[in-house]
């Protein structure tokens, strides 16, 4: 992941509306929510998606803390989540807000999320039947008149846990998070035979973070800057899998790898 994000695909206009009367009429910052996955091998991933809470310190407010609300106005609000790779986006939301620190984003998900599995259709649980709210550590200033572009990944890897096989059950504990403006670099690769859905992990110092492929056999990864270790999970037996060791990503620069040919088990 080594260039700022440049283009924004399947883009959804959003309105943004903001509930405090008496702010300024100083220039707002647009805060642009985009949404990226990391989907696990199943055909399809759907997760319904509300919006997203934004909690700041407003300047001037003497850091009194305000929350303010961007929808993802969507009529039917499930978004399969699974097709957002190799570097396809999502815009889940936009709004203006005043100047400030933003200390925490809060995304509010339904309660109708589901997966396609070989033709089969299972639901995807939460763990009560409330409405989630997946908690999403954030620190970013924010100045009047400019733009800002905060990536959610979505790790659904991490996030669908199989509760049960005969017959398949399946949990959804959400695992999001926030990468930022200015603070990454990309990795770009992709991968034979392109009929595999491989897992792909990124490894920095014991921490992980995973991603899939796309129909192309194209991956996307966004890291802060480090050297990682590769872990190519072909998820089918007649392949083995692989490791690329001392992968570099450097801030605000992109490395496209040469393409990753998969070994057949012999």
């Amino acid at each position: 992941m080594r260039n700022l994000l440049r283009s924004i695909i399947g883009i959804l206009a959003i309105s943004f509306s903001y509930s405090c009367s008496d702010l300024s009429d100083e220039p707002r910052a647009l805060l642009n929510l985009v949404l990226v996955d990391a989907p696990p091998a199943y055909d399809s991933v759907f997760i319904e998606i509300l919006g997203v809470d934004v909690r700041m310190n407003v300047e001037g407010r003497d850091t009194e803390e305000q929350s303010f609300f961007i929808p993802y106005e969507l009529g039917d609000k499930r978004v399969r989540v699974s097709d957002l790779v190799g570097g396809e986006v999502l815009l889940l939301g936009r709004g203006t807000l005043p100047p400030g620190r933003i200390i925490e984003l809060e995304m509010r998900l339904g309660t109708e999320h589901s997966l396609w599995e070989n033709e089969n259709l299972y639901p995807i649980a939460l763990p009560t039947d409330e409405e989630a709210l997946v908690n999403i550590p954030v620190s970013l200033d924010l100045d009047g008149g400019l733009s800002y572009d905060v990536i959610l990944d979505f790790d659904l890897e991490k996030s669908i846990q199989t509760t049960r096989t005969e017959p398949f059950a399946f949990e959804l504990t959400p695992t999001v998070t926030a990468i930022l403006p200015g603070t990454f670099g990309e990795i770009r690769g992709s991968v034979s035979p392109t009929t595999l859905r491989p897992s792909i992990t990124a490894i920095l110092n014991g921490d992980s973070i995973s991603t899939h492929t796309n129909t192309a056999g194209a991956f996307l990864f966004r890291l802060q800057p480090g050297i990682y270790d590769l872990y190519l999970d072909p998820k089918d037996e007649a392949f083995l899998a692989d490791t690329i060791w001392g992968v570099e990503v450097r801030l605000r620069e992109t490395l496209t790898l040469d393409r990753i040919n998969f070994r057949s088990n012999p």
